[in-house]
C-alpha cells in the first residue's frame, strides 16, 4: 500500500466549551479539514500553534501544508491600526503561521491557503488587506449569516494553476469579512468575485504547488484544489 502524503494542517488557538462542563483554552480544528485532505488522498495532522523556530524542523517531516481559516490576522503584521469591526488579534498563531509558510516556501513544500490562510500568504508578501469588505463593496454578500457558509459565484483566470484546477466559474463556499487590498510582491490574483474582490492568489511563476483560495473548499464535496495539493505532496 502507497503511503499517503503527510498534509500539516493549523488550527485555531482559541477558548472553546466540550463535554459536559469543560471550558478551556484549546487547539482545534473543524473536522471538515481532516476529512477533505483525507478524501483527497492525504494523512492529516494537526499543527497547534508553536515556537516559530521549531518550523524548520516541523517541515522536514511534512509533505503538504494547508493555512486554515480562522481568526483576523494583526492589522499591525501590515502597518494599521485595527477596523472598529476587526476581531481581536492572536500574535501567536500569527507568528507561528507565517514562520510555517516562510519555511514551505523555502524547502518547496506545497501550500494551500483557505481564507485566512490565503490572507496570510498575501500578508507575508509584502501585501495588505481590506479590514471590513462590506464598506468596500457595499453588500454583506461574503459574510450574510454569521457562523453558517453561503455560496457565490467566482471567476478563476485562464492560464492560471487554478485556471488549470477549475477551468470555469464556479460557486464556492464564503464566510469571510476581510480581503485581499494591495496584492505582495510576486503574487497574482488568479480569481475574482463578480463585485471585483480576490478570491485566489498565487506565486507568480512559482513551483512546486502554492496557492490561495478566499473560500472554504473543505466544506462542499469538490476535491480539486486540495486533491492538487496532495497530488503535489506525493512527488518525490
Amino acid at each position: 500500500m502507497t503511503a499517503r502524503p503527510l498534509i500539516g494542517i493549523t488550527t485555531y488557538s482559541t477558548r472553546a466549551r466540550w463535554g459536559v462542563a469543560w471550558d478551556r483554552h484549546a487547539a482545534l480544528l473543524p473536522t471538515a479539514y481532516v476529512e477533505h485532505v483525507r478524501g483527497a488522498g492525504g494523512l492529516a495532522v494537526l499543527l497547534p500553534p508553536d515556537d516559530p523556530s521549531a518550523a524548520g524542523t516541523l517541515l522536514t517531516r511534512l509533505d503538504g501544508l494547508v493555512l486554515a481559516g480562522g481568526e483576523d490576522l494583526d492589522p499591525a503584521l501590515y502597518g494599521q491600526e485595527p477596523h472598529p469591526r476587526a476581531g481581536a488579534p492572536v500574535p501567536e498563531r500569527d507568528a507561528w503561521e507565517l514562520a510555517l509558510l516562510a519555511g514551505a516556501l523555502e524547502r518547496d513544500v506545497p501550500v494551500l491557503g483557505i481564507c485566512r490562510g490565503m490572507q496570510l500568504m498575501n500578508v507575508h508578501a509584502g501585501g495588505t488587506l481590506v479590514q471590513h469588505l462590506p464598506e468596500t463593496v457595499g453588500h454583506e454578500e461574503h459574510n450574510p449569516v454569521v457562523g453558517e457558509f453561503t455560496d457565490h459565484l467566482v471567476k478563476p483566470l485562464p492560464d492560471t494553476l487554478l485556471g488549470e484546477l477549475i477551468p470555469e466559474p464556479c460557486d464556492v463556499a464564503t464566510h469571510h469579512h476581510q480581503s485581499v487590498d494591495r496584492l505582495g510582491e510576486g503574487l497574482v490574483a488568479t480569481a475574482y468575485a463578480e463585485d471585483g474582490t480576490v478570491e485566489a492568489v498565487e506565486y507568480a511563476g512559482r513551483t512546486p504547488f502554492a496557492l490561495g483560495v478566499q473560500w472554504h473548499p473543505e466544506v462542499r464535496p469538490d476535491l480539486r484544489v486540495t486533491r492538487a495539493l496532495v497530488t503535489a505532496a506525493s512527488r518525490p
